[in-house]
């Protein structure tokens, strides 16, 4: 778990949702360019702990 919680794609992905989430509350109005933030938040999410895990997948193959 720790690995996920350092890891600067992971911490990045999280204060950029930080960054949606007031947008989100201080937006007039709800359009689609919200939801494409959400959506774009989610894979960049995503692609993070894709990211973390394939590491950690590496590490453990050369420890071998």
């Amino acid at each position: 778990m720790r690995k996920y919680l350092f890891s600067g794609s992971v911490l990045s992905a999280v204060f950029g949702g930080w960054g949606i989430l007031q947008t989100t509350r201080n937006a007039p109005r709800r359009d689609w360019k919200l939801v494409l933030l959400w959506v774009s938040w989610g894979l960049s999410v995503a692609i993070a702990v894709g990211t973390v895990i394939e590491q950690s997948r590496d590490a453990r193959e050369l420890e071998d």
